[in-house]
Formats: structure tokens, sequence, C-alpha cells
């Protein structure tokens, strides 16, 4: 079997899903506003707490084929929800219903098929999606990023916790919860560090596209 027919049915790592030794790694999508940068890093911290954040599902299990959302229902063993199934997966841990809500809103490369679009789950198109997500004031009823400027990172996460439980200020928190102004904070400066490169260095991604309200949805 060839090397194309592995990665196509799963029995290879996806080449451009990375290994990272560090904690909170940065994110493979270049450029953008840093605050929203540094809490990408931050949700991530505690959804997504591994060395190959992009390709987790919830539970702990890695996919190989990061072609499209896995849509893989894991039973809950603990908490609020046990007993259901969550299909939460990648590095913002995004649930099936909510990828396939948000992805034609804010996907920068879908792939046009006859009657539908497909949209890759790729790192770098996971990053591009919520960062779009996040910066659309429709959808979260307040500009997060000026919230952020302004110092108020615990009203952004009571604000988030609906759709990322493990926050701080939702059903399901963790041992990283109420370390997360913190890291944060680390996030920050590290991204307002990076942000005053040349910008020869830099890559800018596509403007937010305009949209219409985006349901925010629970993760099961």
């Amino acid at each position: 079997m060839c090397l194309l027919q592995w990665y196509i049915y799963g029995e290879l790592r996806s080449p451009s899903d990375p290994v990272f030794e560090v904690k909170q790694p940065p994110l493979v999508m270049k450029g953008g506003d840093p605050y929203i940068r540094a809490l990408m890093r931050t949700i991530s911290a505690s959804e997504a707490n591994s060395s190959r954040p992009y390709s987790l599902l919830y539970g702990g299990q890695q996919i190989n084929d990061l072609s499209r959302h896995p849509e893989i229902c894991v039973t809950i063993v603990i908490g609020p929800n046990t007993g259901n199934c969550s299909t939460a997966a990648g590095r913002y841990q995004i649930i099936n219903t909510t990828w396939y809500n948000i992805a034609p809103r804010y996907h920068p490369n879908p792939m046009q098929l006859m009657f539908w679009a497909a949209y890759s789950f790729e790192p770098e198109y996971q990053d591009k999606v919520v960062y779009r997500w996040l910066n659309d004031s429709q959808v979260w009823g307040t500009d997060i990023s000026q919230l952020l400027r302004q110092g108020k990172l615990n009203d952004v996460l009571r604000r988030l916790s609906p759709t990322w439980t493990s926050l701080g200020y939702g059903i399901e928190t963790n041992s990283i919860s109420s370390s997360l102004p913190k890291i944060y904070q680390k996030m920050l400066q590290e991204e307002l560090n990076a942000a005053k490169q040349p910008a020869s260095q830099k890559l800018t991604p596509s403007p937010t596209p305009s949209s219409k309200q985006v349901e925010k949805q629970p993760k099961q």
C-alpha cells in the first residue's frame, strides 16, 4: 500500500500535525492580533493540554486523519455529562455540530464538491476558523479583543465558558482552570514580543469575513 493510501485511510499521522516539546505551544497559523492569539493558546491549555493538540480527541486518543472533523463520539466517564458521548476534537476541542456551523462562515479554503463543501481540519485551518470566530463581535455580543486590551480577561473567559466549559466558569473545570489567567499573561507577553519582529517575517491571515449570528453551542 502506498503512502498516499496510508494517509487517506488514517494509518499514518498527518504530516502537518506537529508534535510540540513545550507547554502552551505557539499556533500553527501565522500573524493576527496578539491578544486573540494569546487567548487561543490559553483556551487550548485547558482544553487540549497535549504534545499533539491538533489531533487530540476528547478522552486523550489521537487521530491520524485531519482531512475533516473526525466525528468520533467518545463516551464521557466523569462529570455532569457522564454516560453521554462527546465528539470534541482538535486543539480547541470543537464538537462536530459546532464545526459544521462555523466552518462555512470562517474556513478560508473549503473544498467545493458537486453538492456540498468539505472543510479540512488540518492545524492551520483549526487556528484560522477559531481566530475568525473569536473576532466576530456579532457572535459574542462584544469585541473580545477590546475586552482583552482593557484587561478584562475574566469577563472574556466567563463569556466563552458555555462553549469551552473548562475555562473556570463552566461545568467542567479541571486542574488547569484556576491557572488560566497566569497562563494568558505569559502567552500574551510571548505574542506581543513576536509581533515586534520585522514585518517581512510575518504573515497576516485573511480578514474576518462578515457573517450572520452564529449560535454558540456548549460542548457535548
